[in-house]
């Protein structure tokens, strides 16, 4: 009998060396094989006869390889064809761009086709565009007019299909008559951690049922809930992984919660101290969430605070007043920030508003010459310095914190793990952190990858920003573009011109910014170094043009962007380079270039450049090329709505979870059967649930099941996931 813990290799048909190939895949015990679960399902119920098919419909075509070949159009695409047949009726099977498919088919065998039929576009007959297909077998091992020579796993069912390993070595048929063989030698005594009170409350199956029916569904099971995951099957196991994904990130909370940390005073001393640094009168959100962080940081335990705001919300003021509150009790704050740039923003910044007060500001950064590191270094260990403000400097070994009271971490997903808890670890005493994005992130997704953390919202943007008009255009029509932005600055105002890629090359190495598409001169994309010289020299010479790119040093970045601020330069190239942090009230325009190219976020994110000041702004979205759907979409939805939290959700439907706010960088729990946007309300659910676990409120959960929910999340949970967390 095979156990949850068997490892891998002792599977019957498996062994050591393919178990090598599955350890890729990480599936190491027979529980990681179980939860290897199909990626889509094909209804092989009652597969036609070729035959049988008619032009418009969805069918399922089992038959015999009988020739294909690769063919080019005369634009030089690539098709592949491949004929199938049953007896003497035959179809055929057409790839656009299908040469990977060269070596894959071969006189003989028996596939399994998926697909809508179509007529021929210069023929009589019928073909199939793009099916799915399946190698089943050789033809000399299965007749095709007997259904019962095929086994029970491949035909006649609703099939489960596998992405395949070892790079297509281990196939989809493998992979089911592993699974099958595994799940017939499982022990009938499967641990299951989910209490019977909760299994019964929402009517969950039994957890050996959920992985025979999600692997082999049962005759009857709709088609439609199987490849939309709304089984009882899939039910159960995606609300399993959410319950202890939920108990493990409160048990975290909790524990963080009973660690000893400062309790900061906030008196009538503190109160003015923050009042006398303040620009501007606060919005009502900037109120609320400074409230929310002062009452944190009175507690004496770590404050574990992330604080959302759209751009141009007002995070950095609140942040600074949060820095007041622990400056004013005798403690330092480090504020840490991803780039040179930023970081020099934050420095900016905070000297204005910070300094005229008589607190002292100091900027250390990777580019510093060796003298002024050192001296910087000495400061902030004698206690000299109030706020230090860097990149990734201020986590060094040498960097010693005199009393670090306070860390902030700006646009925090660009972060690992560690390199927050070196910081944090600074302090002699565990310090509060403030960690800031201007990212907007959906709560379902808010709620899993920043778990352990409180979230403040800033939702009301401060008196006098006015709506930012934008509209899509071809570059077709580039010419109004110019001449529009040479009004602009005839009043006065500046603007942005952005590109995807620096410079075209030559070689296929890309040539990228962060968060770009990776694109080469072939694709024909404008690149900014081009044109920056055509936008100089031909296009509008009358103007100040400058040029701002990741490749540039530290020295010649804080130039361009110093020029630009103080209205030295009117038009701004640059690449994403500016998407965070960049604060010019005068600039009015953004003109983003091949748009298409560009993800929903990343688009808000340069817009939000703009629309600082009381002018009207407006961005151009100008696109290059034949525009796809999706693409059209993220576009039209960006003229829609300004509003990120709207922009982010979006964006989490197109896109998925797997780089959404950099969560792949930041440590997101890789789901195994899991999909945040689509398991919203599970999610929610198994919250609920863990929360009366952990609080030991629900009557009727037992000292019995608490010990089994526990034992479960270490033996199981805690060997596959890992959370993300402060410090």
């Amino acid at each position: 009998m095979l156990e949850l813990h068997t490892e891998i290799q002792y599977v019957k048909g498996i062994g050591p060396r393919l178990a090598e190939w599955l350890q890729q895949k990480n599936i190491h015990v027979v529980e990681d094989l179980l939860y290897y679960l199909p990626f889509r399902y094909e209804d092989r119920l009652n597969p036609r006869s070729v035959a049988e098919l008619r032009a418009g419909e969805m069918a399922t075509v089992i038959a015999e390889v009988r020739s294909s070949a690769l063919f080019y159009t005369k634009s030089r695409m690539p098709i592949f064809q491949m004929v199938a047949s049953q007896g003497r009726t035959g179809i055929r099977c057409k790839w656009f761009r299908g040469d990977y498919l060269r070596d894959k088919f071969k006189p003989g065998q028996i596939v399994a086709l998926y697909g809508k039929v179509e007529k021929e576009w210069k023929g009589k007959g019928l073909e199939i565009l793009q099916p799915q297909f399946e190698i089943i077998g050789e033809a000399e091992d299965l007749d095709l007019e007997d259904a019962s020579d095929f086994e029970s796993l491949e035909v006649g069912r609703i099939v489960p299909i596998y992405e395949s390993a070892a790079g297509g070595k281990l196939t989809s048929r493998w992979f089911r008559r592993i699974l099958y063989g595994a799940l017939k030698s499982l022990s009938p005594d499967l641990p299951d951690g989910l209490p019977p009170a909760i299994c019964r409350r929402h009517r969950l199956l039994d957890r050996r049922k959920a992985f025979e029916q999600a692997h082999f569904p049962v005759a009857g099971e709709s088609f439609t809930d199987l490849i939309s995951c709304r089984t009882p099957a899939h039910k159960r196991l995606i609300f399993e992984e959410l319950f202890f994904l939920e108990v493990g990130l409160e048990l975290r909370r909790r524990k963080m919660r009973a660690q000893a940390g400062i309790s900061f005073q906030l008196n009538d001393r503190v109160r003015e101290a923050i009042k006398k640094i303040l620009p501007f009168h606060p919005t009502a959100a900037q109120k609320r969430v400074l409230k929310e962080i002062a009452q944190d940081m009175q507690q004496p335990a770590p404050m574990r605070r992330l604080l959302q705001g759209d751009v141009g919300s007002g995070k950095t003021i609140v942040a600074l007043q949060a820095a007041v509150i622990a400056i004013e009790n005798g403690y330092q704050v480090a504020f840490m920030a991803p780039t040179e740039i930023l970081a020099m923003q934050h420095y900016l910044s905070a000297r204005h508003t910070l300094e005229d007060a008589g607190y002292r500001v100091l900027l250390l950064t990777g580019s510093l010459e060796e003298d002024r590191k050192r001296s910087a270094r000495r400061h902030i260990a004698q206690g000299d310095v109030h706020l230090v403000i860097g990149t990734h400097a201020l986590i060094q070994e040498k960097v010693e914190f005199n009393k670090l009271g306070l860390v902030i971490v700006d646009e925090q997903h660009r972060f690992g793990v560690m390199q927050r808890a070196k910081l944090m670890k600074k302090g002699a005493a565990e310090p509060d952190t403030l960690v800031m994005t201007a990212t907007p992130i959906p709560r379902t997704l808010a709620l899993t990858l920043y778990g352990d953390l409180d979230t403040s919202i800033l939702d009301e943007l401060p008196p006098g920003r006015t709506p930012i008009t934008t509209r899509k255009i071809s570059d077709q029509r580039a010419d109004e573009v110019w001449q529009f932005v040479k009004k602009q600055v005839a009043t006065g105002r500046q603007a942005y011109v952005v590109y995807p890629v620096i410079e075209g090359v030559a070689s296929d190495q890309p040539e990228l910014e962060l968060g770009g598409t990776a694109k080469t001169s072939k694709s024909g994309l404008k690149a900014a170094m081009h044109m920056y010289d055509e936008l100089r020299q031909k296009i509008m010479p009358e103007l100040r043009v400058g040029l701002l790119h990741g490749r540039l040093d530290p020295d010649e970045k804080d130039a361009a962007m110093r020029r630009f601020k103080e209205g030295e330069i009117d038009v701004l190239v640059s690449t994403t380079v500016i998407e965070v942090g960049v604060d010019v009230r005068n600039a009015t325009v953004m003109v983003i270039e091949h748009a298409e190219r560009f993800g929903l976020a990343q688009l808000h994110q340069l817009r939000g450049r703009i629309g600082r000041g009381s002018a009207k702004s407006y961005c151009v979205l100008m696109t290059g090329g034949k525009v796809s759907p999706e693409a059209e979409r993220r576009l039209n939805e960006m003229a829609r709505t300004q509003n990120g939290f709207e922009i982010a959700e979006l964006d989490l439907e197109i896109r998925g979870f797997g780089d959404l706010a950099g969560t792949r960088q930041a440590g997101m729990p890789a789901f195994r059967v899991a999909n945040l946007l689509r398991d919203r309300k599970l999610l929610e659910l198994a919250k609920t649930e863990a929360v009366k676990i952990v609080d030991k409120s629900d009557p009727e959960i037992t000292e019995s099941d608490y010990k089994q929910i526990m034992s479960h999340l270490r033996n199981h949970w805690q060997r596959r996931y890992g959370l993300v967390e402060v410090g």
